[in-house]
């Protein structure tokens, strides 16, 4: 079968008197209803179907056994809140949780999200909250993948929907009082969250108060309630500042106060305690941030701020959590994370300890104060996500909660973290996990990477990468540059006019990888999305037969295009992360890397490329454009496949067995290119 060959209609796109090109250009439909883009689309995922049902194809045999991992019936972790445990169960044969809440053994079901689902192509709730005195229950339905939410209410006592409905929002709601609930307006153009309104349960969203409007395009806003139960936060941000305001509780009806007025470079993190208020700031070049404790009185006065723990450039404070004794921080020394507990009267200090060479520890949920255990999680690349909890007074941790993989054998893994020498001298971790039976020099290597948004890869157990584990693959994580792994700067120097190096290092790691005899140089893959997926599209412009195969998940593609048109959702609030191609230098830059603009004549890989026609994230008509330009340049008879989910997100399709099914997908594409 011939692939699909869309018609070309040639756009000129110009800027700082340079011009592109763009002959895919027309693709872009934002109603998502032109019929000829459908058709083309249907073309494409039935010439992908063609291609994975030739020969042998792996898919059904993956997905059998990625569902044979899953217990008859999987419990959440059970957290406490007002009173009441809140819990979810799913089925083996479920595609959504029911949600439960349990108090005095008295267990009764609050949500079946599977009912809500019914006769729906895609279905997701943003989650519970319950409102204060227990009675009512609010979450958000999200019905095509656009993240755009519905805040619905349903009465506990009566087992019933409440006649009241709240539109267009980002699924972020906060219960004030029982009364009055909060949440966070999307604006349905940019699909920025630009204003905060108070609702009061029951009369129409029309008669909704504004209680904060973010003016700046660059900026998205959050609402989150503290764990003292006195205020409520606005965050208002975007990668390098912020802003936090507070609403008093025991005021909901007057105007928020600001904490400190947002400046250049500066994030801050705030969290409340009857004593005072403590925080993480980088302000004053603190790139690596300090733990600073203050008083309501200093609020706009930041040289007042005590600092508790002073800013090192070797160690990372990436967030914390305030108990009436102790504090408990999130930190990375030498790209490894761990928890450090923190005595509030006299600062001493305790590490909670782990075991595995390269893993994932975290805050769990914590949502009351006043508790006597501290909860956190536990993960590596061979061990399933647990959930301890540790007792302040007896110091004493316990296994809570632990993640069931049936017909998992950890021990049959092995784990390694090594560092790799990129070309500019930077030594880039590297987090693998494979069967300790494995010839390492003959075995295919697949490689992962993300590197932006300062976002952090960390070695985490992943179940859906086992398949290729028990047929000899070398599963790595590259922590590139572009993420915080190595500290803030190690972000720093993977966005903007750095970001190439979020190329180069992941190019590098897996070139001298191969030199150490790990992976066969023959059969070497590589798997990124969205952001990632730029990367993927990156390094074959640069290195088209290093890869035999890759996969670019929503991939960012068409860079330079995107950036200059803020009608296109999130482009404003990404300005910082990619460039603002209003400015030259950084539009020339930009054009030198992004995917779409360094397509030529090369010897391209095997290229799967995966999105979703309702995709908030990136729009679905970048890889669109993509893949025919791709095709048409790649001078290899290497197939370049596209599969779009003409219902779905960023996440791609909703529900568990869905989701799994994707997954087989992703393996049975690797499978069948080393068959």
């Amino acid at each position: 079968m011939l692939p699909p060959k869309p018609k070309k209609i040639p756009k000129i796109l110009e800027a700082h008197g340079d011009k592109r090109f763009d002959d895919y250009y027309w693709l872009r439909d934002d109603t998502r209803q032109n019929k000829e883009i459908i058709s083309y689309l249907e073309e494409e995922n039935t010439y992908a179907e063609t291609w994975f049902s030739e020969g042998k194809d792996y898919r059904k045999e993956v997905f059998e056994e990625l569902v044979s991992f899953i217990p008859e019936e999987e419990t959440s972790l059970k957290i406490k809140k007002n009173g009441f445990y809140y819990f979810s169960k799913i089925k083996s044969n479920e595609q959504h949780p029911v949600y439960y809440r349990e108090k005095n053994q008295d267990v009764e079901e609050i949500l079946n999200v599977n009912k809500l689902a019914e006769n729906l192509d895609f279905y997701q709730i943003s989650g519970i909250s319950p409102s204060p005195d227990n009675k009512i229950i609010a979450f958000g339905e999200d019905i095509n993948g656009r993240r755009e939410f519905t805040i619905k209410f349903k009465s506990l006592e009566e087992n019933k929907y409440i006649n009241d409905v709240l539109e267009n929002t980002s699924g972020n709601i906060t219960w004030g009082n029982n009364e009055y609930i909060f949440y966070t307006y999307k604006d349905p153009k940019t699909l920025i969250s630009n204003k905060v309104y108070r609702h009061k349960l029951g009369d129409a969203q029309s008669n909704d108060f504004l209680v904060y409007e973010e003016k700046d395009d660059e900026f998205n806003l959050s609402i989150s309630k503290s764990r003292t139960n006195k205020y409520i936060y606005i965050n208002s941000g975007k990668t390098e500042s912020n802003e936090i305001w507070l609403i008093d509780i025991e005021n909901l009806l007057e105007n928020p106060e600001c904490v400190l007025r947002r400046s250049d470079k500066h994030l801050y993190y705030v969290e409340d305690t009857p004593e005072g208020f403590f925080a993480l700031s980088n302000k004053d070049e603190r790139i690596n941030f300090c733990l600073l404790k203050f008083k309501k009185s200093d609020f706009e006065n930041f040289s007042n701020w005590e600092v508790l723990i002073e800013h090192n450039e070797k160690r990372l404070l990436e967030d914390f959590i305030c108990f009436q004794d102790f504090l408990f921080l999130d930190i990375r020394e030498d790209g490894l994370p761990k928890i450090l507990k923190l005595n509030r009267e006299n600062l001493s200090k305790d590490y909670i300890d782990f075991p595995d060479p390269s893993y994932s520890c975290y805050i769990s949920s914590n949502p009351e104060y006043e508790s006597n255990e501290f909860l956190f999680g536990y993960t590596s690349l061979r061990k399933p996500s647990s959930v301890y909890s540790l007792n302040f007074k007896t110091n004493k941790r316990k296994e809570v909660w632990k993640s069931q993989i049936n017909n998992f054998n950890e021990d049959l893994y092995e784990t390694k973290r090594i560092k790799i020498e990129s070309r500019d001298g930077k030594l880039v971790p590297n987090s693998l996990v494979y069967k300790k039976d494995t010839d390492l020099k003959k075995a295919p290597l697949l490689m992962y990477g993300y590197g932006s948004y300062g976002s952090i890869i960390d070695a985490s157990f992943r179940r859906t990468i086992i398949p290729l584990l028990n047929k000899g693959f070398i599963f790595c994580i590259s922590h590139i540059r572009g993420g915080s792994e190595m500290g803030r700067q190690w972000y720093e120097d993977g966005k903007m006019l750095n970001k190439k190096n979020t190329f180069f290092d992941f190019i590098d790691s897996t070139k001298s990888l191969l030199s150490k005899d790990i992976g066969n140089p023959a059969s070497v893959f590589a798997f990124g999305g969205s952001a990632g997926g730029l990367l993927m599209g990156a390094i074959i412009n640069y290195e088209p037969e290093l890869y035999k195969g890759i996969i670019s998940a929503v991939p960012f593609v068409d860079v330079l295009t995107t950036m200059s048109d803020e009608s296109i959702p999130l482009t404003t609030f990404e300005y910082k992360e990619w460039g603002n191609p209003k400015n030259k230098e950084e539009y020339e830059y930009i054009k030198s890397y992004s995917p779409y603009d360094n397509i030529e004549k090369k010897n391209y890989p095997t290229v799967f490329v995966t999105s979703s026609l309702f995709d908030s994230q990136v729009q679905y008509f970048e890889p669109a454009k993509y893949v025919p330009k791709l095709r048409e340049n790649s001078t290899s008879k290497n197939p370049i496949l596209l599969k779009m989910n003409l219902i779905g997100g960023h996440s791609g399709k909703s529900g568990r067995l869905n989701a799994l099914e994707e997954s087989a997908q992703d393996n049975a594409f690797f499978l069948k290119l080393i068959d």
